[in-house]
């Protein structure tokens, strides 16, 4: 692993993140979810939803935008920043390009969420699609950073990008202290690399894990064999959860995992689309399947999990498309 990858974020730098960041990012609520059988009131365990649906942009993605951005001098702001994106962080890139004066170009696969893609285009960035291999999207950004030097805004694969996430599990284990057990979707890596490293230097007895669906479990067989796998984009395309499709998680991100996350469960389908319906039912909040995988392992698969009290599972995002949500809400299409 190169050097670049072995250097892990400090407390110091995500406590720095989210000083920067307080004018951008929302610090979002923990609301107590009611499941039925699994968690609720008078019962032994609690489960908390870390609500990052309610970010201006409706995902955690803005946090680690944001300060990357918020870190760029004056002459790479007049140069424009570039990303390559399914949805969530393209919208992060745009909504904070935004407030600094900066022109906003993303890469995007051609099966992104149009919700997402409107959204996208209504703060200002301007849009090029490829194919729907993420090694499209950065093969493509790189060759527009040669033409035009726009400055590269990585998904996830940075420190500062990574540092920015980690002030979710900053604020978790601020507003829980008492909290034991904490789950994170995982894709690239950025959120989970960067929420486990905040927790386990401020708790370290929190066990922390990583949530996947099992039609992309790149993350869980790199964390597995000890090695990053490639996981081809025919087969992370199949699953639901839109914003976890990464065909390998992140150098720097793998780094952090290997460092602070006690494992990865891997969630199907139906489970993805049955916590979803749970998590409105109980909460009222919205989550894009994407967001319901950390509540759909605590739900269905407890085993896998060591004996917790109080747990969190991180709503990663909210951006799902009407249609889809109306099919999943009705158990249509399930």
């Amino acid at each position: 692993m190169s050097t670049a990858a072995s250097q892990l974020v400090s407390m110091e730098e995500i406590r720095a993140a989210a000083r920067r960041i307080a004018g951008i990012a929302m610090r979002t609520p923990l609301v107590r979810a009611q499941f039925p059988g699994v968690s609720g009131f008078g019962q032994a365990r609690e489960i908390w939803l870390k609500a990052e649906s309610l970010q201006p942009i409706g995902a955690f993605k803005i946090r680690g935008a944001s300060n990357k951005i918020l870190q760029l001098t004056a002459n790479e702001i007049v140069r424009g920043v570039i990303t390559y994106s399914s949805g969530n962080h393209a919208q992060g890139v745009a909504y904070a390009a935004r407030e600094v004066g900066a022109k906003a170009v993303i890469v995007m696969p051609s099966n992104a969420p149009s919700v997402k893609r409107a959204a996208t285009l209504s703060l200002g960035a301007e849009i090029v699609d490829v194919g729907l291999a993420s090694s499209e999207r950065l093969a493509m950004a790189e060759t527009l950073v040669r033409e035009h030097g726009y400055v590269v805004i990585p998904p996830y694969d940075d420190e500062q990008i990574i540092a920015g996430q980690g002030t979710c599990g900053l604020e978790i284990v601020e507003d829980l202290p008492d909290v034991d057990l904490v789950a994170a979707p995982v894709s690239g890596g950025g959120l989970l690399g960067g929420v486990a490293a905040a927790v386990k230097r401020l708790r370290p007895q929190v066990k922390v894990f990583g949530i996947e669906p099992e039609l992309a479990g790149d993350t869980a067989e790199s964390f597995r064999t000890g090695k990053i796998v490639t996981w081809p984009a025919e087969l992370t395309s199949r699953t639901i959860a839109d914003g976890l499709r990464t065909q390998s998680v992140g150098e720097r991100n793998f780094a952090h995992i290997r460092s602070f996350v006690d494992g990865i469960v891997t969630v199907t389908e139906a489970e993805i689309r049955a916590a979803m319906r749970a998590i409105v039912t109980a909460t009222r909040l919205v989550p894009e399947p994407s967001g319901a995988v950390a509540a759909a392992a605590l739900l269905f698969h407890s085993s896998e999990f060591p004996e917790y009290r109080k747990a969190v599972a991180v709503v990663s995002g909210g951006n799902v498309d009407p249609a889809m949500l109306a099919e999943v809400l009705t158990g249509k299409g399930a």
